[in-house]
């Protein structure tokens, strides 16, 4: 799956020269990341323009209609930009990070809900935006970054900020968790 500066989405296979899907057309908001859920079944999309789009993987361009593939769902999650996404244990709970105007840069979404109802919990954390999340599933942590290079752990199952540490004078670009979630590592833009 690649997503570029002029927001296409295409889906290529092992083997193929080819594209086999686009999922979005250029001439759309500069894609900001993409990730797959846990299955592999369903894949998500953020935008510099704070939209997010889920789609189904399995779906493949008709060649005789040309039609091509909608989202299943669609909606603004931050009102300035969206920078990363994680699905959380299943595909139907997101987080996002981006930057909105109310501070609300982390939030939690029910995607079963209608969307003016899916915003289950917003954190105020990141005051110039959020731009990284990583998830640890065995601890129901919610680990982000930002832009002035602190680093957010949050409790999911308390949905409360546990802590927030300066990992770096720059802003923090990566995030992982090892296996066992004993430690996490993060990178910045220096």
């Amino acid at each position: 799956l690649t997503g570029a500066q002029d927001g296409s989405v295409r889906m290529f296979e092992w083997g193929h020269a080819q594209q086999i899907t686009c999922f979005r057309s250029g001439g759309n908001s500069r894609i900001t990341r993409m990730r797959f859920n846990y299955q592999g079944n369903k894949f998500g999309v953020v935008d510099a323009d704070g939209y997010i789009s889920l789609y189904q993987t399995n779906w493949k361009c008709c060649p005789l209609t040309g039609t091509s593939p909608k989202p299943y769902l669609t909606w603004q999650c931050h009102n300035k930009t969206a920078n990363d996404f994680v699905f959380i244990s299943s595909s139907s709970l997101i987080a996002t990070a981006g930057l909105s105007s109310d501070n609300r840069n982390i939030c939690l979404w029910d995607t079963l809900v209608s969307p003016t109802n899916s915003l289950v919990h917003a954190f105020i954390c990141h005051d110039s935006g959020a731009t990284v999340l990583a998830y640890a599933p065995k601890h129901q942590l919610l680990i982000s970054g930002g832009r002035r290079g602190f680093t957010c752990i949050i409790d999911l199952r308390q949905k409360q900020q546990q802590q927030l540490l300066q990992s770096h004078d720059s802003q923090v670009k990566a995030i992982a968790v090892d296996p066992t979630e004993e430690y996490f590592v993060t990178g910045s833009a220096e």
